[in-house]
């Protein structure tokens, strides 16, 4: 699960650093305010793919995704950016936690056949 929601979360970081570069261009939105939330974004999307596994790292992923989606009202396009992204993350975790689930079972066949061996 780790490595599919870290793509999605590193991918998120490139989209949020774009969308500052076109709220930068907004004129009733200051710089300040574009940079400082962007950087928030940007930098909790990084930090969560080192705690994506640890408790509540999936839940402040989705609290990502939303707050991606309402970014929507100052950019218009990261509706469907979010949207996309937010379908992205339940992908990763949906998967990766069936790709997980099937590496533990591989694991303990293994063990148990060296077992009998």
């Amino acid at each position: 699960m780790r490595t599919l929601c870290s793509s999605t979360l590193i991918g998120e970081f490139f989209v949020i650093g774009f969308a500052g570069l076109v709220a930068m261009k907004l004129d009733d939105v200051s710089m300040a305010a574009v940079w400082t939330v962007c950087g928030v974004g940007m930098a909790l999307s990084v930090l969560l793919c080192g705690v994506i596994t640890r408790p509540g790292g999936v839940q402040l992923g989705w609290a990502l995704q939303i707050a991606l989606v309402l970014s929507g009202f100052v950019v218009p396009m990261m509706f469907i950016l979010g949207l996309v992204f937010g379908g992205l993350w339940w992908a990763s975790v949906h998967y990766g936690r069936k790709v997980d689930e099937a590496k533990a079972r591989w694991a303990a066949q293994q063990e148990a056949g060296e077992a009998t061996a």
